[in-house]
């Protein structure tokens, strides 16, 4: 689905799947949903960093150190946020998309 490494500069989607050539991009505009599924997984990162943080430190005092982890986690995390997702929008999210079990193998339909 994409072009390039997820940490990599140039970060792109391609427009159609190289195996089934489905164009990715149903209508215009269509990716700007992806922003609210990237906003509930960096609100679950956010969460479990805060959590790891709490069972590494035990320090419930200092809000700086919760504070610099989720900031830094979640910096680190966004190429890899990106393209979940997308993916997560494309194939799980989207009603217009179907799921062909035989585009996943070289084999034509109907031959085994």
């Amino acid at each position: 689905m994409f072009q390039g490494g997820a940490y990599s500069f140039s970060n792109k989607i391609n427009l159609n799947c190289p195996h089934c050539n489905l164009h990715f991009e149903i209508e215009p505009g269509y990716f700007y949903a992806a922003m609210y599924v990237s906003y509930a997984l960096n609100v679950g990162e956010a969460l479990g960093l805060a959590w790891l943080t709490f069972v590494i430190t035990h320090n419930a005092d200092s809000p700086w150190l919760y504070l610099s982890v989720i900031i830094l986690g979640c910096f680190a995390l966004a190429p890899i946020n990106f393209r979940y997702s997308r993916v997560l929008l494309l194939f799980w999210l989207s009603p217009k998309i179907h799921y062909q079990p035989y585009l996943d193998t070289d084999d034509k339909p109907g031959k085994s």
